[in-house]
Order: C-alpha cells, then sequence, then structure tokens
C-alpha cells in the first residue's frame, strides 16, 4: 500500500480514537435517551447549538451544497442553505407546542391533538428520513477510499458505521451530545483550512457566472427549497428530539443560533463547487477538488467527511432508538424508560445500521451510479409536504383526526410519485404543474400545488369535524403552538 492510499486510513484512525475518548463508557437510561449529565442536569446552550449544528452539517448537505453550487452557481449553495431555515420554523413552533401545551415529544403533541393512530403514522413518516440518512452519509464518507463498489469503499463503509454502532451502542443520546462538540470544532477548522486553500484562487479568477437559463434553474431550486422549509423540520427526529432537551427558553435560543451556524457552514462550503466551476472540473466537488488540490488537501476533506457523517450517523441512531423504545409506546419524558427499553434500543441501532445502508447494494442491481444523494433530501421533503398545516395550523381548535388524513396522505401520495418517477423515468404529472425552468421544475410545481391542496384539505376537515361533532366540540379550546 502507498502513502498517498494508507494516509487516509490514518485520519480515519485517529478520528475513530478521538470520538472514543469523548464517549461515555456507562450511562443510565436517563442520559442514553435524554442526553443527561451524570448529576440529571440538561445540556447547556451552546453544547445544544454545537450538537443541533453540526448534526445538520452532515456530509450529505455539504456535499450537496458543493454539488449544486459546481451547477447552478452561487445560487446552488444559497438554495441549499435555505433548508437551514427549518431551525426557525422548527424552534418557534416547538416552542409554542411545549409552552403553551406543555409537551415533551412531538409524538405525544400529536396523540393528545389527533389521536394515536396518527401518532404513529408521523413516526413511520420519519422512520423514513431517518433510513435515507444512513445510507446517504455513509455513501459520502466512503467515497474518500475508494470508487464506489470497489473493496476499499465497503471497508471504509463498514468501519464508518461499525464504530460509530459501538459508541452509539454504549451512551445513546448523551455519546452523541458529548461528540457533537468536538466534531462542530473539528468540522470549523478543517473548513476554515479548506477556505484559505481555495479562497485566494478562487478570487483571482472571479466568482464564476453560468448561463441565464442555469441561472434561473438554481432559482427554481431555492423556491423548492423554500417551500419545502415549512414542512421538512418536522420529519427529522435528529433535529426535533434535541428542541425538548432543555427549557423552551433556551431550546429556542440554542436553535437560532445553530441555524445561523449550520446554514453559513453549508453556504461557505459551497465555494468548493463555485472553485470546481471555475476551474471546469467535472463529477462530485467534494470528490474532484482535493484531487486537484493534492494529498494534504484530500486529507483535509476526508477528515471533514468523516466529521460531518458521524455527528448525523450518531444522532440517527439515538433517533432511531428513540423513536422505536420510547415514542411508538408514547413513554413521556419524565417517566424513566428503564434499563428494559434501553436494551430495545440498542437493538434497534444495530437495526438501523444494517438495514439503512442496503440501499448501496443497488450498484449491483444495474444501477452503476448508487441511490442519487440529493433525492434523500427533495423527495423525502415531499413525502412529509402535509406536516406543515399539521404542525403550524395546529391552533384551529377543530382540527382533529380528519384535518390530519386530508394533509397527511396527499403530501405523501406526491412524494411516492415523485420517486416513481425519478425511478422509472417517465412523467407522471402533467407539464402544467412546473414552475420554474430546469429540473427541479417538476419538483417545485408539485410541492407548490400539493402544500396548497394538503393545507386546504387540514382547514376543509376542521370544518367538516366542527359541524359534524356539534357545538360542544366546537367550544373545545385545544392548546396548540399558534394560539
Amino acid at each position: 500500500m502507498s502513502l498517498s492510499s494508507a494516509l487516509p486510513w490514518l485520519v480515519l484512525v485517529g478520528y475513530c480514537a478521538l470520538i472514543w475518548r469523548l464517549t461515555p463508557r456507562r450511562v443510565t437510561p436517563s442520559q442514553f435517551f435524554d442526553g443527561k449529565a451524570e448529576d440529571g442536569s440538561p445540556p447547556g446552550l451552546w453544547l445544544l447549538v454545537a450538537s443541533a449544528a453540526v448534526t445538520w452539517v452532515f456530509a450529505k448537505s455539504i456535499s450537496n451544497a458543493a454539488s449544486l453550487a459546481g451547477v447552478f452557481g452561487v445560487i446552488g449553495g444559497v438554495g441549499y442553505a435555505f433548508y437551514y431555515l427549518s431551525f426557525l420554523v422548527a424552534g418557534v413552533a416547538i416552542y409554542f407546542i411545549r409552552t403553551r401545551g406543555g409537551h415533551s415529544s412531538l409524538s405525544g403533541f400529536l396523540v393528545s391533538k389527533y389521536g394515536v393512530f396518527c401518532a404513529r403514522l408521523f413516526l413511520i413518516a420519519i422512520s423514513i428520513r431517518l433510513f435515507n440518512e444512513v445510507w446517504s452519509n455513509t455513501k459520502v464518507a466512503a467515497l474518500f477510499f475508494g470508487n464506489e463498489g470497489t473493496l476499499s469503499y465497503w471497508l471504509a463503509a463498514a468501519i464508518v458505521t461499525g464504530f460509530t454502532v459501538y459508541y452509539s451502542w454504549r451512551g445513546g443520546l448523551r455519546s452523541s451530545l458529548l461528540t457533537d462538540g468536538a466534531q462542530m470544532l473539528l468540522a470549523a477548522v478543517l473548513l476554515v483550512v479548506v477556505m484559505v486553500v481555495i479562497w485566494p484562487d478562487l478570487s483571482a479568477r472571479g466568482i464564476p457566472n453560468v448561463p441565464r437559463a442555469t441561472h434561473l434553474a438554481g432559482w427554481t431550486f431555492a423556491g423548492l427549497a423554500l417551500v419545502q422549509v415549512l414542512s421538512y423540520p418536522f420529519h427529522d427526529p435528529v433535529m426535533t428530539d434535541r428542541a425538548f432537551l432543555t427549557s423552551p427558553r433556551v431550546m429556542l435560543r440554542a436553535f437560532i443560533l445553530a441555524g445561523l451556524i449550520a446554514g453559513g457552514f453549508v453556504l461557505v462550503y459551497s465555494g468548493v463547487g463555485l472553485y470546481a466551476l471555475s476551474v471546469g472540473a467535472e463529477g462530485n466537488p467534494s470528490v474532484v477538488v482535493p484531487i486537484l488540490l493534492g494529498l494534504p488537501m484530500m486529507l483535509v476533506f476526508n477528515g471533514l467527511m468523516l466529521t460531518s457523517a458521524g455527528s448525523t450517523l450518531d444522532s440517527t441512531f439515538s433517533s432511531t432508538s428513540k423513536l422505536v423504545a420510547r415514542d411508538w409506546d408514547d413513554v413521556p419524558a419524565t417517566v424513566d424508560p428503564g434499563p428494559r427499553r434501553m436494551r430495545l434500543g440498542r437493538y434497534i441501532i444495530v437495526a438501523i445500521a444494517v438495514l439503512g445502508n442496503l440501499p448501496l447494494l443497488s450498484i449491483y442491481l444495474g444501477d452503476r451510479a448508487g441511490p442519487a444523494v440529493i433525492a434523500a433530501t427533495t423527495i423525502s421533503g415531499t413525502m412529509v409536504m402535509g406536516l406543515a398545516p399539521i404542525f403550524l395550523l395546529s391552533w384551529i381548535p377543530t382540527a382533529r383526526r380528519l384535518s390530519f388524513h386530508f394533509a397527511f396522505w396527499p403530501g405523501l401520495l406526491f412524494g411516492v410519485l415523485l420517486t416513481l418517477e425519478s425511478a422509472l423515468g417517465i412523467a407522471i404529472f402533467p407539464a402544467w404543474v412546473d414552475l420554474g425552468t430546469g429540473v427541479y421544475a417538476d419538483d417545485f410545481g408539485v410541492n407548490v400545488f400539493g402544500l396548497a391542496l394538503v393545507t386546504t384539505g387540514f382547514v376543509f376537515g376542521a370544518v367538516v369535524s366542527a359541524f359534524v361533532s356539534g357545538p360542544a366540540v366546537r367550544r373545545t379550546r385545544q392548546i396548540a403552538p399558534a394560539e
């Protein structure tokens, strides 16, 4: 093995050694699920800020930001950064859910407002998000060790996944929080190194321009992000689980700061895509740019991707564990989950790690390019468009189960149809649905019209419930987010 091929593995060993030192050796069930300290206190403001921010600076996200900037220019990175408004949307909504409803989890809120069946439909929907987070981040990290399908690629994917499973098994959410702080700091340092190296050359060449049609297509993607941000944060338990760890006021401050930090991070990193565009490099900018810059920068990029992938994977594992072991049965945060549920949570971590990486095997089923990483964002975001009115309009007193179903199912249907369009290469939605130009015009149109439809359905359900249930129910006051 040559020095150039051996050094990335040394970076991986160093990363594992650092994270290992930060993980707790033994935790209680409340630490495992709620991230509490040994004395039972919740995480502080800046630990929550760092944790929330770095879990959204995932390997998939920074790779997407660079790729979009490499195609659409500056607006590509800006458009992807729009997704980080999710912190503001989720922070404000959950602040009112907690302060005016007294709820300790989103699933508990849904049980109270819409019933157990609707809450479980929601949990199934967000499990799709968690599933996507596993393979998409594993793939981006593994590509720095070899081309897709090679032995080194699979070995890296196995090591990154296996190591993250091991320390997540031991500490759950507490391990995730403690490692997130170091991962955020390390990622920030590595980003500074990247920008110091590429910015002088990029500045000398000038920010690359793209054809007008491409620029407008970039704005179409940006529009898609702005629409999806109304529902997108609610289907990400990696984010929303952290919204219930501290007091509502501390949480809201932390989410605003985390959104600014994480959004700024991906926006700055999109400069890698601009650099690739300026030099005419083809392919994934996160892979081709470090190759152009030489071995030292390849190692820096490698460390950055390992850090971002690891921080998201451990959060995904802990969130999946909590979803199955606690949220499915609506166990309140005030109830000690006990060792039996912690044991179940640990088994779930292993299960999602295995199942979540199965899409990587699609390269052996005829799809030589493997699953598209950006699809994990845009398609899953479409499937859950119905969550926007379900949470943001939940202050309507008569909105009950009927409103939930009238919003939830059409959004899910649109997401499935978009998935079929992508998989089969056929047009399912008519051309008049398209809004804007370029490859995201179909997605943008479906999301705009779909959001209007699910919102109308939600309100219609509330009206029907009011008349069917009678005056007694219409007078019932439901404490909910926007009251």
